[in-house]
């Protein structure tokens, strides 16, 4: 079965500096091919989330933010190109979709007190 390849699944701080051949054994058979997990790693280091270290003629890669930042900078980007920057649209969506129930919803406003409160 095919596995696309996301930012999630290349970004992972937690298994340390890898190069990329080391990436590809993370993937079932479909592998992608070398040079489009290459492409997709210096895209990811051109955006800040990846640094690298040279070893002969190779790049060994490394995480330059946490998960947490990834995260965060990801939810970010999502609610900018989808949600016209909106975070209310955001939660809309989800509430119209009933991809939230009332009890989270209930959480969510309980969390954006306590953040106000501080």
């Amino acid at each position: 079965m095919y596995q696309p390849i996301t930012k999630k699944r290349l970004f992972f701080p937690e298994k340390g500096p890898l190069f990329v051949k080391q990436m590809l054994a993370f993937y079932e058979d479909p592998k992608p091919h070398f040079n489009t997990l290459s492409t997709i790693v210096r895209g990811l280091e051109e955006k800040g989330y990846l640094a690298h270290e040279v070893y002969g003629n190779t790049y060994q890669y490394y995480a330059i933010i946490s998960e947490e930042e990834f995260r965060k900078g990801t939810l970010k980007n999502v609610i900018s190109k989808y949600f016209n920057n909106s975070y209310l649209s955001a939660v809309s969506s989800l509430v119209q979709e009933e991809d939230i129930s009332l009890e989270e919803l209930k959480q969510l406003i309980s969390e954006v007190e306590k953040a106000h409160d501080k």
